[in-house]
């Protein structure tokens, strides 16, 4: 799929904000100022919006490797891994080891080694013009059969 701008990136991420729930999980794979922040950015803001709430600035946490948002009844723990050099650090941040309920979206995951069931993992990437990206998006779970064409 292609992303024509970033109205188009609030559009999808709407709609996956829509459909998650309590302990689902987001993968977010791609460059450097792809689009994984301003991915979570929209879908933390439309889900303040939904509830009522404030819209509250959405900034990566590549040096604090995690900021919480309580929306309501939701719990949303934005993590970026960017930093972390290998499992051993990964391990000591315990982003798996309690339960807590909330949704996890993750920058930079590609040193997690879990089988959530509820997964969705969205790949970005540069288009050929400046503003577009493509989306490649696969699921696991409740997300099995998710697809670009439904978004």
């Amino acid at each position: 799929m292609i992303i024509k701008s970033l109205d188009h990136l609030g559009l999808i991420s709407n709609k996956i904000a829509d459909n998650v729930s309590d302990n689902d999980c987001i993968f977010l794979i791609g460059e450097i100022g792809v689009g994984k922040t301003t991915f979570t950015r929209k879908f933390i803001n439309y889900l303040q919006k939904r509830e009522g709430l404030k819209e509250t600035e959405v900034l990566s946490p590549t040096f604090n490797l995690l900021y919480e948002y309580d929306i309501n009844n939701l719990k949303v723990m934005h993590y970026d891994l960017y930093r972390i050099k290998n499992r051993k650090e990964l391990d000591q941040l315990g982003i798996f080891k309690e339960n807590f309920d909330s949704i996890k979206i993750i920058e930079w995951p590609e040193l997690v080694e879990t089988d959530l069931v509820n997964r969705l993992e969205l790949y970005l990437e540069y288009s050929d013009k400046e503003n577009e990206r493509k989306l490649n998006i696969v699921g696991y779970g409740k997300w099995k059969n998710i697809n670009e064409n439904k978004l």
